[in-house]
């Protein structure tokens, strides 16, 4: 993310997002009520005091829309802000107005707040200096096969499958079968690799997945040389993938990932909860309670539950998280694309790690 210009003080971000990352950390950023100014298209009608025309005409305006909903469309990486018009150029007369910006790479947009919080200008500045590239991992053994992108956000899988090689007393046919299956896989690896040139960690139990990476070397040298380490877990598949990150065998590739944060602190908490410690808590009321202690060490709050709560409610869930913020907490919002997003969800969106235990 570039950050063209930023002032707490009259509450705006003048930014340019650089890759899908960067439309991830913007949706959990803008927020209803914000106003977002950017260059967008819109159909002009000939003359909207009378008759309806048959054609309108696609003219490119800069306008500031207060923000009513935000959309995430990864499958068409694009982030898509509704709102009313509250900013337009007078002679066009579109003022009050619903219309949608798009926001898609490359192009800069503003994003202007009442007030920025913490949380939101260390996510700014924390997406600003992310300078590695997202990682390709491809899980698989001889029953099925995954090919994901991590990226901060969580894991974008790109192809899942099962398969069914023949078994060891048939040599021949399991030969011929793993060169097929290895051809297949190979193919889905360099598409996903072709598009975002990212380094790529091959793990999975048994040792199908080093035979793959000798028989990578042998067909594409460029792909191979991609890869950056190799990894036993002990499942395959999707489910190898959340296997190695929360047995952190992926955190020497994934270091600057801001998913391996955010399932450490996750399965942290469920440690803690497992043991029956004093020194977590989770569900906003009892959140709350301890934060007036100035306990909260770490406030986790899923991204839904930040986005979609109502006025009101967002009103006390602020409160809650200036109030963590100005005793030295430190507030961490998880994703719920990945699996500790979702463990969170089932917590009620709203845990917290204290600096000491409370009955």
């Amino acid at each position: 993310m570039k950050i063209l210009n930023f002032n707490r003080k009259k509450g705006f971000a003048k930014v340019i997002p650089e890759n899908l990352d960067d439309l991830w950390h913007l949706y959990n950023i803008i927020l209803e009520h914000d106003v977002v100014y950017a260059k967008t298209r819109r159909i002009m009608k000939l003359d909207e005091k009378y008759a309806r025309p048959k054609k309108g005409k696609r003219i490119s305006l800069f306008l500031g829309v207060k923000v009513m909903k935000v959309l995430w469309d990864k499958s068409l990486n694009r982030l898509r802000v509704h709102g009313i018009i509250c900013d337009a150029p007078e002679d066009i007369n579109v003022t009050g107005s619903h219309h949608t910006i798009n926001v898609t790479l490359n192009k800069p947009i503003t994003v202007v707040k009442s007030k920025w919080s913490k949380h939101q200008i260390d996510r700014l500045y924390r997406a600003s200096k992310v300078k590695t590239a997202p990682i390709i991992v491809m899980s698989m053994d001889n029953e099925e096969y995954c090919v994901a992108v991590l990226r901060q956000y969580g894991v974008d899988v790109k192809v899942e499958k099962r398969i069914k090689l023949p078994g060891k007393r048939e040599a021949e046919k399991r030969t011929k079968a793993t060169q097929e299956f290895f051809k297949i896989v190979l193919q889905f690896l360099k598409e996903v690799w072709m598009n975002i040139r990212s380094p790529i960690v091959v793990i999975g139990p048994g040792f199908i997945k080093n035979e793959f990476v000798k028989y990578m070397k042998r067909e594409t040298s460029d792909v191979a040389d991609a890869v950056i380490d190799v990894k036993g877990v002990n499942s395959s598949g999707l489910a190898g993938i959340r296997e190695a990150l929360r047995s952190g065998v992926l955190t020497k590739a994934l270091r600057h990932v801001r998913i391996v944060e955010e399932t450490k602190v996750m399965e942290d908490v469920l440690e803690r909860l497992g043991k029956g410690k004093l020194d977590v808590t989770y569900g906003f009321d009892d959140v709350k309670k301890v934060s007036v202690f100035g306990a909260v060490e770490k406030l986790l709050l899923a991204d839904i539950t930040l986005r979609e709560t109502l006025d009101e409610s967002r009103i006390t869930l602020e409160k809650l998280m200036r109030e963590v913020e100005e005793k030295g907490g430190h507030i961490i919002v998880i994703s719920t694309e990945h699996e500790a997003g979702e463990k969170l969800l089932a917590l009620g969106g709203v845990a917290a790690l204290l600096r000491f235990p409370l009955s």
